[in-house]
């Protein structure tokens, strides 16, 4: 399988389980590896056998900005479950960083990642 990666997507989110993270939010940053064939793609050189990863990067950003949720599990899994509408993506790894987490010590990220394929 052929993979497509995005590094680095970033949005500002209201994502958290603190009233203060609801309300000023943050920034969110997103890193994709899409599992696809892209022989079809690179034969024809047709953008419309691949995956379009400025489309898949908008829809990203959309997700982060949207609808608030307690975990950023909730919010990977949201990211996942859209890179999978794509038809040719038959798996996706997705990385969410949230680096100015609410934690008490001196960190440098907090991230969660996950990998969702077609079933």
């Amino acid at each position: 399988m052929d993979r497509v990666a995005l590094r680095g997507l970033k949005a500002r989110g209201h994502h958290g389980v603190f009233p203060k993270e609801r309300e000023e939010g943050q920034t969110f940053i997103v890193d994709l590896v899409l599992g696809l064939d892209t022989r079809a793609a690179a034969a024809d050189d047709d953008l419309a056998k691949t995956v379009h990863y400025g489309i898949v990067a908008e829809e990203v950003v959309a997700a982060v900005e949207g609808e608030p949720v307690d975990l950023i599990e909730t919010l990977a899994q949201r990211i996942a479950d859209a890179c999978l509408k794509h038809e040719g993506v038959q798996e996706v790894e997705v990385c969410v960083h949230k680096p100015d987490a609410p934690i008490t010590v001196p960190f440098d990220d907090v991230t969660v990642t996950i990998t969702r394929s077609r079933v």
